[in-house]
């Protein structure tokens, strides 16, 4: 089929595509001088601040009104950062501190600094209530387990990072918390009884003037028994605009995903999506290719000229996603406040809380440990290269900290033999992320403290379980100032730099 320039065009005006490389290419550039949307930056596309400023220029410079994003939810999830580590914690240290000044200040903290490089929608916060502790995919990027909780700091970091000017987006609608399917891989369902509570936070958000939703790819009975959110008139049409009364951009997860993709493909699945009521595609989170994105373009006109999509809603789509860019060039901060990492510290060390299980006293640790840190495998959302743990942290404050990380098939009886021999005489630290979700883990610790009762145990992931260790520490996240904020507790020294 023939598809008319000003149909692709049209539908290029809703496609948020990713790329590889520092620079943009080729194709990019192309597309976005056609009327391309914009585009989503990935940790491969980010080097520093000054690298990120040029390449958000560089798309400009083809579109200006060109829509620059990102995931950047801080903590695990980050993007800026994730050659370093986050220097702010994650969305579920901020809910146990409970302090939504703390929290606005950090997004607007965040907001600024993304706001100089460039970046003008930023795909934070989760509004997920992480009901379920054995959810694989949320976890510590949720504010916590109570909606009321989640629905607040929602609220907070929405309106610190849209001060900045950037614009927010509460996802993943209609919450994907209450879940225990990884939507990469599968088609997660949202329990029959959850989807009110589910719903709180969005609807605060949405109160809170949040710019735009992004929706998830689940299945939600109570509203479609048959299509995950994403596709479901019924649930974007149906409860997010006409219930709800949102009124600005409906933006999808990525559309290769497994939960979309895997039954109708990733452009049959785009088309859908705008036909759901959907007003923009982000892809190429896992597809960052050119012919991807064509195959995207390509579906959504098809799908116009075949009378599937019509062309109204695809206009009407492109017509917000428009006005989301023009709110971007003209709410920028009008503050030139450089961005003040200190407060993500601060909001480290408030949300560390300590259970001593040993009248023996533990800490502080005065000289060099030995730290074991378990690494079980992450979901896709975090990048497999950002560095987290204790260890480097510990070591900047007790030179001669030695470290050993073990993965699940690393962690066997003789190698936790081999590291009990040769921290012999010194203090042993376990770092675990999740031990309550991977057996592996549990036996790991179960062996190193069977031989060493008297260790600290750190858990950087979600503390269900505070029964180990006759010190155990809980930093509710993962990212480097949770590292650092662990060590200082664990040495009663306070980091500096």
């Amino acid at each position: 089929m023939r598809l008319s320039g000003d149909l692709l065009r049209l539908a290029d005006a809703v496609l948020l595509p990713g790329f590889a490389g520092l620079t943009p290419p080729d194709w990019i550039r192309r597309r976005l001088g056609q009327g391309l949307a914009g585009a989503v930056l990935f940790s491969r596309n980010i080097a520093d601040p000054a690298q990120v400023a040029r390449l958000a220029a560089a798309l400009r410079a083809e579109n200006p009104a060109a829509l620059v994003a990102t995931d950047e939810e801080s903590g695990e999830v980050t993007r800026l950062e994730a050659a370093t580590g986050s220097s702010r914690p994650g969305a579920y240290a901020l809910g146990v501190v409970d302090d939504v000044t703390l929290t606005e200040e950090l997004a607007r903290d965040l907001g600024r600094e993304l706001a100089a490089a460039g970046i003008t929608l930023d795909f934070a916060p989760s509004a997920d209530v992480n009901s379920n502790p054995d959810n694989p995919v949320i976890g510590l990027r949720a504010f916590g387990a109570a909606p009321d909780l989640v629905a607040r700091h929602a609220r907070a970091f929405v309106r610190g990072l849209q001060s900045a000017g950037v614009a927010a987006c509460v996802k993943h609608f209609p919450g994907h918390g209450d879940t225990s399917v990884d939507s990469h891989h599968g088609v997660p369902t949202v329990s029959l009884d959850g989807v009110e509570a589910a719903l709180r936070p969005f609807r605060e958000a949405i109160a809170e003037g949040v710019r735009t939703v992004m929706t998830g790819h689940l299945l939600v009975p109570t509203y479609d028994p048959g299509l995950p959110a994403t596709l479901s008139p019924k649930l974007l049409t149906g409860l997010l605009r006409e219930e709800l009364g949102f009124d600005g951009v409906i933006v999808t997860d990525a559309i290769e995903m497994a939960g979309v993709s895997a039954a109708y493909g990733i452009g049959g699945a785009a088309a859908r999506a705008v036909a759901a009521g959907a007003d923009a595609v982000c892809v190429g989170g896992e597809r960052s290719d050119e012919a991807t994105a064509a195959e995207v373009r390509d579906a959504i006109a098809a799908a116009v000229a075949e009378g599937v999509l019509p062309e109204e809603r695809l206009a009407d789509a492109a017509r917000r996603v428009r006005e989301l860019a023009v709110w971007t060039t003209s709410s920028g901060s009008t503050t030139t406040t450089p961005p003040d990492r200190r407060v993500g510290l601060e909001a480290a060390r408030r949300a560390v809380r300590v259970t001593r299980r040993s009248a023996a006293p533990a800490l502080p640790v005065a000289t060099a440990p030995h730290v074991v840190e378990l690494a079980p495998e992450m979901n896709l959302a975090i990048d497999k290269g950002t560095p987290w743990g204790v260890g480097a942290p510990l070591a900047a404050l007790l030179p001669g900290t030695t470290v050993t990380r073990l993965t699940a098939a690393e962690a066997t009886g003789a190698a936790i033999e081999r590291l009990i021999r040769a921290g012999a005489g010194r203090p042993l630290v376990v770092v675990v992320r999740d031990v309550h979700r991977h057996p592996w883990q549990q036996q790991a610790v179960r062996h190193l403290l069977s031989a060493r009762p008297g260790a600290v145990v750190v858990e950087m992931g979600l503390p269900e379980r505070s029964d180990l260790g006759a010190v155990h520490i809980a930093t509710y996240g993962s990212a480097e100032v949770c590292g650092r904020a662990a060590a200082e507790v664990i040495t009663g020294r306070a980091a500096t730099g």
